[in-house]
């Protein structure tokens, strides 16, 4: 469960995020392809290479290092919930960072295994992960998305992911993995639903973070999610605070009411996790937030906002106003 593959030197000072088609729909050809590739590429290749990544990240000093930092993360959001929903950061308390690596689970195994006894009941939710069959920045996400989810002991099958660039052969290597892909481009308008849910959106568009937040917009909700994606921090020091409050107005209240940890920067893995941070809601800061923060809960649509990096979902938008 590990990623081995050679990025590119670093060549410049500031950190380059990967603009895949979840975020900028305009540059799609250019996202960055694995020399390996070929147009005879099938889903055996895609595995194996998903395995190989896995097994490279295991042995890294960043999967260690990104590990407890999510584990610090986790342990304090689990303490807000009932002990019936603590079995995740309960189990990663359990872990031993420092010895040995397990081996990689065979991307043969049978999809959506069985938990094993006292397993959590958190389910997970991955958006804009790009084109992990020919990328090799994306297929670094997926090893990493797969690796934590067994730590975390959330059974393949309760994880859903969605790109619009996904191909026919991504769905079906995901679909072999034991992951569901959604069928409908929900622009990241999910709702909880009651249930701990961890969110993995590594360098989507803010519009992106915007749409689930406020699908999620009250002090029970998001206290029961967790994002891996952007640093919320980030995107209020690179957007003017009028435009994001315009725009974003979800992302730009919630500043208050959230905790961040940034995951480590590591030159292996700087293309991959840059600007990536893990996000929780305490319950405390949000009952403390002011009261007319919660009443404003107006649908974004995003109708006057240029350069918006999600591409939407036509069907909906071209929908007659009423």
């Amino acid at each position: 469960m590990a990623a081995a593959v050679a990025l590119e030197p670093w060549q410049t000072a500031a950190p380059r995020k990967r603009r895949s088609a979840a975020r900028r729909p305009k540059q799609r050809e250019a996202t960055p392809r694995d020399p390996e590739t070929d147009p005879e590429t099938d889903s055996t290749t895609v595995l194996r290479r998903i395995e190989e990544a896995q097994r490279d990240l295991l042995v890294s000093d960043f999967w260690s290092s990104a590990l407890e930092t999510i584990n610090r993360c986790l342990g304090k959001h689990g303490e807000q919930l009932p002990t019936l929903e603590r079995a995740l950061p309960e189990a990663l308390g359990n872990l031993h960072l420092d010895a040995s690596p397990e081996p990689a689970v065979a991307c043969d195994s049978v999809p959506g295994e069985t938990p094993a006894s006292g397993s959590c009941l958190w389910k997970c939710v991955c958006y804009g992960l790009g084109n992990f069959a020919t990328c090799v920045i994306a297929r670094n996400q997926l090893a990493f998305l797969l690796l934590l989810m067994e730590k975390c002991q959330i059974p393949r099958s309760r994880c859903c992911l969605y790109d619009p660039v996904f191909s026919q052969l991504e769905i079906a290597v995901l679909n072999a993995l034991g992951m569901a892909v959604l069928g409908e481009n929900e622009e990241g308008k999910r709702s909880v639903g009651g249930e701990p849910t961890l969110f993995y959106m590594l360098h989507c568009g803010t519009a992106l973070y915007n749409n689930l937040l406020w699908s999620n917009w009250s002090a029970d909700a998001l206290s029961r999610m967790v994002i891996i994606g952007n640093s919320f921090r980030g995107l209020e020091e690179r957007l003017l605070t009028r435009i994001l409050q315009k725009n974003y107005p979800y992302v730009a209240k919630i500043s208050k009411g959230l905790e961040e940890l940034e995951l480590p920067e590591m030159p292996q893995y700087l293309d991959v996790f840059n600007d990536t941070s893990v996000h929780w809601f305490p319950a405390q800061k949000l009952e403390g937030l002011p009261r007319d923060t919660w009443e404003f809960q107006e649908e974004p649509d995003y109708q006057d906002c240029e350069d918006l990096e999600i591409i939407r979902n036509e069907a909906k938008t071209l929908e007659p106003q009423p």
